[in-house]
C-alpha cells in the first residue's frame, strides 16, 4: 500500500500524521517516566537508610533469570527496531517476519518471569508471615521488587498486544506498511526494554559486586 493509504484525517501529510503520532506517544512516556522515577527514587532513599539489609535480599534475587531476561529483551528491542525499518521500507515479508520475533521473544520473557516468579514463592521471598529472610528491612527490598517487576510485566503484555494488533493488520494487509504506528510501537517497546536494564542492576547486581 502506498502512503497516501496510510494518510488520516486530519493530517495533510504523511510527515505530519508521524510528527503527531510520536509527539503523543512521548507525551504518554513522560506520565510512565514519572511513575517509574518516583517508584525509583523511593526504593534510592530506603536502599539508604537500610543499605545491609537491600543488599543481602538482592542477593537472593536469581542473577540466572535476571540475567537471561536481559538478553531476551535487547534481542527483542533489536528485532522490533527491524520491523519498524523494514515497515518503513515497505518490506512486508521482513515486516512480519520481525514484528513475529518480537512476539516470541516478549512470550519468552513473560516465561522465564514466571519460572522465576515460581521459585521467589517456593522459596518464601513474599514480604509476609513465613518471609524467609531474617532481616525485617529485607522485605522491604522484596516490595519493590515485586511492584517494580510486577508494573513492568504489565507493560511488557500491553506492549505484546499492541505489536501483535499491528502483526494482524500488516499480514491483512488492512494496515500500510508506511503507517506510523509501526515507528510508535517500536519507541513504547524499547522504552519497556530500557525500564528493565534500569531494574536489572538495582534488583540482581547489587550485592554482588
Amino acid at each position: 500500500m502506498s502512503g497516501a493509504a496510510a494518510l488520516r484525517k486530519p493530517y495533510r501529510s504523511l510527515r505530519r500524521q508521524r510528527e503527531a503520532a510520536e509527539f503523543g506517544l512521548w507525551v504518554f512516556l513522560g506520565s510512565e517516566v514519572m511513575f517509574f522515577a518516583g517508584a525509583l527514587t523511593a526504593y534510592a532513599v530506603y536502599r539508604a537508610l537500610w543499605a545491609e539489609a537491600f543488599t543481602a535480599a538482592a542477593r537472593e534475587t536469581s542473577i540466572f533469570y535476571g540475567t537471561l531476561n536481559t538478553a531476551i529483551l535487547l534481542t527483542s528491542s533489536l528485532a522490533m527496531a527491524a520491523a519498524a525499518e523494514a515497515a518503513r521500507a515497505g518490506l512486508r515479508r521482513m515486516t512480519l517476519r520481525c514484528l513475529g520475533l518480537t512476539i516470541a521473544l516478549g512470550l519468552a520473557f513473560l516465561a522465564v518471569k514466571g519460572l522465576e516468579y515460581r521459585e521467589d514463592i517456593q522459596k518464601h521471598l513474599v514480604p509476609g508471615n513465613g518471609f524467609a529472610l531474617a532481616e525485617p528491612k529485607a522485605q522491604i527490598f522484596f516490595a519493590f521488587y515485586w511492584l517494580l517487576t510486577g508494573v513492568h510485566a504489565l507493560h511488557m503484555v500491553i506492549g505484546l498486544g499492541v505489536v501483535a494488533t499491528l502483526l494482524v493488520q500488516a499480514w491483512r494487509r488492512r494496515r500500510p506498511l508506511a503507517s506510523p504506528a509501526f515507528e510508535a510501537a517500536g519507541l513504547y517497546w524499547h522504552f519497556v526494554d530500557i525500564v528493565w536494564i534500569v531494574l536489572y542492576p538495582l534488583l540482581y547486581l547489587a550485592g554482588r559486586a
